[in-house]
Order: C-alpha cells, then sequence, then structure tokens
C-alpha cells in the first residue's frame, strides 16, 4: 500500500525504538510525500514549547534526520503558497527531571502586561530541575504552599490569556498559550512527583502523568491545524499505539490513523535478524529495505532483543491499521 491510501486526519507512525535512524529518516521521506496531498504539519515526541523555535528535547536535536527535517521544512516554506508546521507535542520533562514552572509562566506574565512577582514563589529553579525532585517525594517542592498557590496563579493566567480578544498577533498569543499549558502542567507533574509511594508506583504515576499531557497537546495540535490541513505525527509505539494514541483515538475516532514501526535488524543496536515465526520475522520475507503494509502476519512476540527494542506483540498489532516494517 501506499502512505497517500490513508483519510485519517491525524495520521500516527510509530518507531519501535528511538535508537534505530532508519526510521527518523523513512518518516522524513514519508512527510514530503504527504506535504503533497494535504498534510500541513508534523508532531514529534519533543517539547512543545521548544519545538515553537525548532527545538528539541530529549537529545533528538543530536539526529541528523531531525535536524535536516527542519531544514526542510524552511526550504518548502520559501517558495509554499500554504507553509508547513512543526510541532511537538510531548511536556517540558525528561526521564528523571522536571525544570521550574518560572519561565513559562513568567512568559504568559509579560505577554498579559500583569504584574506577579513568579520568581518568588518558584524560588531557586535548580531545587524543581535537580533530579532529586522526581526521585524523592520529600525532596519535591510539588506540594509545597508555593507549589498550590502558583497553580491557583497558572490557573488566573490561562484564563486571563483566554478571555483576550487577539487583534495584533495570533502567532504570540498561541505562544503564550502553549507556555501557560506548559508552566500548569509542570506543577501538576511536581505535585504528582510529591506523592509518596515505593519507585515503581511513583514511575507509574509520572508516566500517566506525562501520557495525559502528550494526549491533550496532540489533540490540540489538531484543533489548531484542522482548518489548515491534516497532520503526521511521530514517536515511539509505546505512546502512538497505546497510551496518548489510545486516548486520542477515542475522542478522533476514525479521524486517527496508527502506523506500528517494526524493526528486523539493526547495526545501530547490535540487533541480529529476528526468529522465522515471529512477527517480525514473517515480516522481513519479503521486505527488501522497508515496506508498508495491511498484511498483519500471526506470529509470536520476539524475545532476543534488549531495552532498546520494543518489539511487536498481539496487542500493538490489534491496534494498529498497518505495519511499517525495517529490514
Amino acid at each position: 500500500m501506499d502512505i497517500t491510501d490513508f483519510t485519517a486526519e491525524l495520521l500516527a507512525f510509530g518507531e519501535p525504538t528511538h535508537f534505530e535512524p532508519a526510521f527518523a529518516r523513512i518518516r522524513n521521506e514519508l512527510f514530503a510525500r504527504l506535504a503533497e496531498h494535504g498534510f500541513r504539519s508534523i508532531a514529534l515526541e519533543t517539547d512543545r514549547v521548544a519545538a515553537l523555535d525548532g527545538g528539541f528535547s530529549h537529545g533528538f536535536g543530536e539526529q541528523d534526520a531531525n535536524r535536516q527535517l527542519l531544514a526542510w521544512i524552511r526550504e518548502y516554506n520559501e517558495t509554499a503558497e500554504e507553509p508547513l508546521a512543526f510541532h511537538g507535542f510531548d511536556a517540558p520533562t525528561e526521564m528523571f527531571s522536571a525544570p521550574s514552572p518560572r519561565t513559562y509562566l513568567e512568559h504568559v506574565r509579560d505577554y498579559l502586561g500583569l504584574d506577579a512577582d513568579i520568581a518568588a514563589l518558584t524560588g531557586d529553579d535548580e531545587r524543581w530541575s535537580r533530579s532529586e525532585a522526581i526521585l524523592d517525594p520529600a525532596a519535591s517542592p510539588g506540594a509545597t504552599a508555593e507549589a498550590r498557590e502558583l497553580r491557583i496563579l497558572a490557573d488566573d493566567l490561562l484564563m486571563a490569556l483566554d478571555a483576550r480578544v487577539e487583534k495584533v498577533s495570533r502567532a504570540e498569543w498561541d505562544r503564550a498559550r502553549i507556555n501557560a499549558l506548559a508552566g500548569l502542567d509542570l506543577l501538576r507533574y511536581h505535585a504528582a512527583s510529591a506523592q509518596p509511594g515505593d519507585r515503581d508506583t511513583r514511575i507509574a504515576r509520572l508516566a500517566g502523568v506525562r501520557t495525559v499531557l502528550m494526549a491533550r497537546n496532540l489533540l490540540d495540535i489538531r484543533a489548531i491545524e484542522a482548518p489548515r490541513g491534516r497532520t503526521l505525527v511521530f514517536a515511539h509505539n509505546a505512546h502512538l499505539g497505546s497510551g496518548a494514541g489510545a486516548i486520542v483515538a477515542s475522542r478522533l475516532g476514525d479521524r486517527y490513523a496508527f502506523i506500528a514501526g517494526s524493526l528486523g535488524h539493526s547495526e545501530a543496536l547490535g540487533l541480529g535478524g529476528p526468529a522465522a515465526d515471529t512477527y517480525e520475522g514473517r515480516l522481513q520475507r519479503d521486505t527488501g529495505t522497508w515496506k508498508l503494509t495491511t498484511g498483519i502476519p500471526a506470529g509470536r512476540t520476539r524475545d532476543d532483543i534488549d531495552h532498546r527494542y520494543a518489539p511487536l506483540t498481539r496487542e500493538l498489532l490489534d491496534g494498529a491499521d498497518a505495519v511499517l516494517h525495517v529490514a
């Protein structure tokens, strides 16, 4: 099948690992084709605020394909009647850290021209961003009186922003609102990190918060982009096949479609070829470099892998509209 056969407004392309560069290169190729068929935006698994200025979180800015994507979009937009947009849909958090909400809330305060001493409430940024604030509930500022006051302030800023009738620059209003949501989201995330529990419970709780924030951002991006055209979203299978993707699919129905990424072997990962009776092994049989197919095979889950690669599972495949297998 061809990528342009999909009619969904939000087309999700998942990757089973962040460590095999072929998926990002293929993503770039697919987006270039989709741009000629009504797609006007792409959203990646990176910080939404950083993406406003073409930035990346999670170290993804070091990947050649990501820099090439931005360069291609800029070149395309130089002559395009309808420009392409680049979005991030992740929260501004990392694996074991989350920044202070100060700069995000101050951006909104300044945009609105208000007088509020946000820094007095946040205190030193480092007390929020250090790993202990996430790993140790006792070290988290998320449940302090100042944090609770900040959440009220952040909500008030968002209310004032939504009440504003913007007559000069919609882009600046959008930027302010994205910053407002990021600041409020960080306060929610830090509040969750302050709740007690064993390590596994707390990690699962924070992952759940991130999932909700990612889903909300995707739905928000889709609402912004709907008048202009369709959107391609690229992230790990775990986010798009379940997690945030499941939430988004429940809201959009058949306006959301998910392509699961699959991998045969990888020099980057040191991953050898799959056993013939695995899902990947069945897909590998007649694949040259890569193929996109709705013919999802019978098989079993691969077990000759390490933690950097998430193999295909029956549950993932049951929720997929197609599979893109990289040999």
